[in-house]
């Protein structure tokens, strides 16, 4: 055993800082729902910034060193603190601020989004179905991106208004109807946030013809 360490400690010694770069540094993560359509897809691979905000002893929810703040509009990989299931959403309200919904309306602080260039589509729904969908660009805290509403799924498209306790943050997908966020789940403390998601590295369409999406290669998330 001596001379199998001694003679693959650089094997030894590269595995180490991988397994550490990916469970301290970044990480990447594959989305398997649609609750974050249409920024993210099923079959795209994120890379998560673990260090974005915290830098924590691996395997641990342990906080070292705050290193940033959350901001709104981020993109943010976290364990649920209803079941400890790893999610990603959209950051909505940080501490402090007062957040409600009134008929698919988001209101920050009592001042309602704007919501631009509004288009119908059609949302797949697994086996080559489809439902009507509505997109929008929302700008919340002068931040741009789309969300989709689904007029014809039952969803809670009325919360609030509640405040955002100290040390916790409130967080919405952006398929609206379609997601189980902090409406279901409640707001999560900053311990569980994991990291900021702000690149798909690759995509493949999982629920179709299984081809790389090449044009969602290295694509910033907005």
């Amino acid at each position: 055993m001596k001379n199998w360490l001694k003679n693959n400690r650089g094997f030894i010694l590269f595995v180490f800082c991988f397994g550490f770069f990916r469970l301290a540094i970044a990480d990447w993560n594959p989305i398997p729902s649609g609750s974050m359509r249409p920024t993210l897809l099923e079959g795209d691979v994120v890379l998560v910034n673990r260090v974005a905000y915290d830098f924590k002893l691996p395997l641990t929810h342990q906080v070292l060193a705050e290193l940033g703040s959350p901001e709104r509009g981020d993109v943010v990989t976290f364990k649920s603190p209803k079941d400890g299931v790893q999610l990603i959403k959209r950051l909505i309200a940080v501490p402090g601020d007062v957040v409600e919904l009134r008929d698919e309306v988001l209101y920050l602080n009592g001042v309602a989004s704007q919501y631009q260039s509004p288009v119908q589509v059609k949302e797949p729904v697994g086996g080559g179905l489809t439902m009507p969908a509505i997109q929008a660009q929302e700008i919340l805290s002068g931040h741009a991106h789309t969300v989709q509403v689904l007029p014809q799924v039952n969803a809670m498209r009325n919360f609030g208004p509640v405040q955002v306790p100290e040390g916790q943050y409130f967080f919405l997908g952006d398929n609206r109807d379609n997601s189980a966020d902090s409406r279901y789940i409640g707001m999560v403390p900053r311990h569980l946030l994991i990291g900021r998601a702000h690149r798909v590295l690759v995509s493949a369409d999982i629920k179709g013809n299984w081809l790389p999406r090449w044009d969602r290669l290295v694509q910033a998330i907005q």
